[in-house]
């Protein structure tokens, strides 16, 4: 390559240190960026995925980003927590409920526990003092109300964790008796009695604890429309701050890719040719913002009409090269049109941009021929 076609960097006096210098500046400030960008980028995924599991789990379109932007956020965000409050009242109003259920059971377990015949029943089956070898083959899961109270009054989480679960286990008692006893024995007789007696009195409080149940469930329900609705409305916040923060740096990178032109040298006159070949490959609005390319540099420059005369040799160095990249970004995209994608999602997009991000810096900062860099007689 001719002296006369290499732009030295710096002007006079510049060196070839002084020249890596400036494009291991440029590279530092492009990696800053670009780290910055790929961290913006995943949080916004994470927010574009929960929207999307959000409406797999549903079934329905969420609210998403789009839909709350129009919305007062704030005025949202306030009665959310006036209704968490109000969840947090109606949770201890439940729990007090709960307590008086668990009260009334209580009730039917100790008059059913007071009963003539239910002393068989008060403590675990004593299988060794009986000489009931097979009576765990017979009986899979024991069962007495000595259990039962102990369980009740479990504070390790291990518990029951609502009244049809001890309910359950009280049938277990007698039907073990039931079953492991012939039907004319006496503890089968009297297992079948008090069992009919808890059925008769579960009856009474069986419509109290159905509703109890109601509205449980419906309050669980109603909490979870609240979070999700309250994670919605702070990630729409963030997306929010999250796209301004990204336009803001890449509107740095674009700016440091003008200054990585600036310091380009100057293409040949065989990658001049190369470039003038590779635009007629571009299809037809390609070729429209490759003009538009032009035409920012050259405001006598009219890229309408059905023919447009572009004279490459009369272009600024600056312009040349954004086509150049332009020209090699676009082709190769059309290039991956053609093929076949095994990679459909939201990460791949945004590789695939930031990527784009990076080349066009650092093949700006590349066409930098810092080894062919002089310094200039003074």
């Amino acid at each position: 390559m001719d002296e006369k076609n290499v732009l030295l960097l710096g002007g006079p006096g510049c060196s070839l240190q002084d020249g890596n210098s400036h494009i291991e500046i440029l590279n530092q400030h492009a990696d800053e960026i670009c780290g910055r960008i790929e961290q913006l980028e995943h949080k916004i995924n994470e927010v574009e995925q929960f929207y999307s599991y959000s409406s797999t789990k549903n079934g329905s379109t969420p609210k998403g980003v789009s839909s709350l932007r129009g919305l007062d956020r704030d005025k949202i965000l306030n009665n959310l927590r006036k209704r968490q409050h109000d969840a947090v009242n109606r949770k201890s109003a439940a729990a007090k409920r709960m307590q008086d259920l668990m009260r009334q059971f209580g009730a039917i377990l100790e008059r059913i526990m007071e009963h003539k015949w239910a002393t068989p029943f008060l403590q675990p089956v004593d299988v060794v003092g009986l000489g009931l070898h097979d009576y765990y083959e017979v009986i899979e899961k024991p069962m007495d109300f000595s259990t039962i109270k102990s369980k009740m009054e479990a504070k390790d989480g291990s518990g029951y964790k609502n009244i049809r679960e001890i309910c359950a286990d009280v049938r277990l008692i007698f039907k073990n008796a039931m079953k492991y006893n012939d039907e004319k024995h006496d503890v089968h007789v009297m297992a079948k009695s008090l069992l009919d007696r808890f059925e008769t009195r579960w009856l009474q409080l069986l419509p109290k604890v159905d509703e109890e149940e109601r509205r449980l469930k419906d309050e669980d329900a109603e909490m979870e429309k609240d979070l999700q609705l309250a994670q919605e409305v702070q990630l729409s916040r963030n997306a929010r701050d999250l796209y301004a923060e990204l336009e803001v740096l890449d509107g740095q990178l674009e700016k440091l890719k003008e200054t990585a032109l600036l310091k380009c040298r100057k293409m040949t006159t065989e990658e001049k040719k190369q470039l003038g070949c590779s635009i007629t490959k571009l299809h037809s609005e390609a070729i429209s913002k490759a003009l538009e390319i032009i035409a920012q540099s050259n405001p006598n420059f009219e890229p309408s009409g059905e023919t447009v005369e572009v004279n490459i040799d009369a272009q600024s160095e600056s312009t040349l090269w954004k086509l150049k990249f332009f020209v090699k970004e676009t082709l190769q995209a059309q290039l991956k049109t053609t093929q076949p994608s095994t990679h459909g999602n939201i990460s791949t997009t945004t590789n695939l941009e930031n990527n784009k991000r990076k080349r066009d810096v650092y093949d700006a900062i590349a066409k930098n021929p810092s080894k062919k860099c002089k310094k200039l007689p003074g």
